[in-house]
């Protein structure tokens, strides 16, 4: 599989509170508008503190009717790659896979090898927490698993950025954001894909790095 994307260093502490989130609107003309392009990816404790919780989400800037026809792509694979010994090298791996209808969560597991290319888990179908993707406008709805839960479908983009003030600052032409600003992705969706997992499977020290990468068959 060829990586098309990938969110990198963002630094997560697994045993407080925290949230992170790394973003990427607009500005990525290899894949912009592509049903790899990865929009957002958030890395947050749960409402359980026990648990982790992994956000991907793809296929951004979806107009409500344009949302009622968009899918997932059945030959990318999302891979949420987590490294627990600080060396920046993925030690565990979560893979989300589309198929028929359902989303097919595999993991987290060791990787068959890392970096750029991956492989899907031989035993994927037997491990997989599998679900139902949730069609627009419906309840969510999740499937749970030896303590993995997991949920995948349309949702309101989440993202805040007043993206005209922002360009306005970057040409010279503003010297800062208005209070209050006007959301350039408000009435926009986007494709999601959530992952709820234990902290013991994550392992570590207590600190963890996690990135998220799209991935197409070859």
């Amino acid at each position: 599989m060829k990586n098309l994307k990938k969110i990198l260093g963002i630094g997560v502490l697994a045993v407080a509170s925290y949230f992170v989130i790394a973003a990427d609107h607009i500005d990525a003309p290899a894949v912009q508008g592509g049903t790899s392009d990865i929009t957002d990816f958030y890395a947050f404790q749960g409402e359980s503190t026990s648990n982790l919780v992994f956000v991907a989400n793809v296929q951004g800037l979806l107009s409500p009717e344009n949302t009622i026809t968009a899918a997932f792509d059945e030959s990318v694979m999302v891979e949420f790659n987590i490294d627990n010994t600080g060396d920046n090298v993925e030690d565990l791996v979560i893979q989300a896979i589309a198929k028929n209808g359902r989303m097919y969560v595999i993991g987290p597991k060791k990787p068959g090898s890392t970096g750029v290319m991956s492989v899907l888990n031989a035993n994927g179908a037997k491990d997989a927490v599998s679900v139902d993707i949730t069609p627009y406008g419906m309840d969510a709805i999740t499937a749970t698993k030896g303590g993995i839960s997991v949920f995948a479908g349309p949702r309101d983009d989440p993202f805040f950025m007043d993206f005209a003030q922002y360009s306005a600052i970057i040409g010279g032409n503003a010297s800062s954001f208005n209070n209050p600003g006007s959301d350039t992705f408000a009435g926009s969706n986007v494709l999601s894909i959530v992952v709820e997992v234990p902290k013991s499977m994550i392992g570590g020290s207590g600190t963890i790095n996690t990135w998220v990468e799209s991935k197409r068959k070859q």
